[in-house]
């Protein structure tokens, strides 16, 4: 089995440690793997140690922030030279714009009526390094947790039972700290062509992840960026089998190699399990087509 987007507790939204991220795989029968945490490499030499212990391939990977044409994206950057200091450089600064969006986050969270202090938010990231940096992930976590709420019309659809239950957290996010919601604050995230030279330069290769999810309502700009990919994440656990057939199809156009993976974080997603990308071809013909 094969899954080549996973987080560890180097990504703020993340909750294992690489080594028992790599146990896990194990035990979920996943022999190839990649810890791509967001805009950090820092998982990358405990994960390869670990997988060397549990005969399991992991890839060396990261999954960085960036924009193209005012859409935010993520792309991965898979064999990279996790030790240059591009990726040191970039993880700087993308923690020092996300602390200051946090707070922003606070301002616009109360606006809509609740109170979450930065203590109770502190509490819910993995590491003393993420003290003062909230995602929405971690407000959601708050609120929901908060008696007085129990009754809040705005937090009945991520409660159990729910029509946003299955993921609480992650659909919070989605429906009020996203591109164009409620909470969103912008960032300045580089750009997307800037991101790819990066990796490249450093050995690697660019995938878009999850598009089906990222360019939702503007699927025509991915035929602009494919000829600056090398890949593309067709199969991931927030594609529809619609939307994971046109990217799969696309690959095969512009002559890009396919990916898998779940994007699992843990706690965050609890829908999302380990190797589970909704893939319909073999892991044979993935391991052949990849490039690393």
């Amino acid at each position: 089995m094969i899954d080549l987007h996973i987080h560890s507790l180097y990504s703020i939204d993340g909750e294992f440690t690489p080594a028992e991220l790599i146990r896990r795989c194990k035990d979920a029968g996943v022999s190839v793997t990649a810890i791509a945490d967001h805009n950090s490499v820092r998982a990358v030499p405990e994960a390869l140690r670990e997988a060397e212990k549990s005969g399991i391939k992991c890839i060396p990977a990261t999954e960085i922030d960036c924009c193209f044409k005012g859409v935010n994206l993520h792309v991965l950057g898979y064999g990279i030279d996790y030790e240059s200091p591009d990726f040191f450089e970039m993880e700087r600064a993308n923690l020092e714009a996300e602390r200051r969006a946090s707070r922003l986050r606070l301002a616009l969270t109360e606006s809509l009526g609740f109170k979450a202090t930065p203590e109770e938010l502190d509490a819910t990231v993995p590491t003393e390094r993420f003290k003062g940096f909230w995602t929405g992930e971690a407000f959601a976590e708050v609120l929901l947790s908060k008696p007085e709420y129990a009754d809040r019309d705005l937090l009945k659809p991520y409660r159990a039972g729910g029509s946003r239950s299955d993921n609480p957290c992650l659909n919070f996010y989605w429906d009020f700290y996203a591109q164009g919601k409620p909470c969103h604050v912008p960032m300045n995230y580089p750009n997307f062509g800037a991101v790819v030279s990066v990796i490249r330069k450093n050995g690697g290769k660019a995938v878009l992840a999850h598009p089906g999810n990222n360019l939702k309502g503007r699927y025509e700009l991915f035929d602009e960026m494919a000829p600056m990919l090398d890949g593309v994440e067709a199969f991931g656990s927030y594609h529809t089998k619609s939307a994971a057939e046109y990217f799969f199809a696309k690959a095969r156009e512009y002559g890009l190699f396919v990916t898998c993976g779940s994007d699992y974080h843990g706690k965050t997603k609890p829908a999302v399990k380990l190797g589970e990308s909704g893939c319909f071809v073999t892991d044979g013909v993935l391991i052949e087509n990849l490039p690393f």
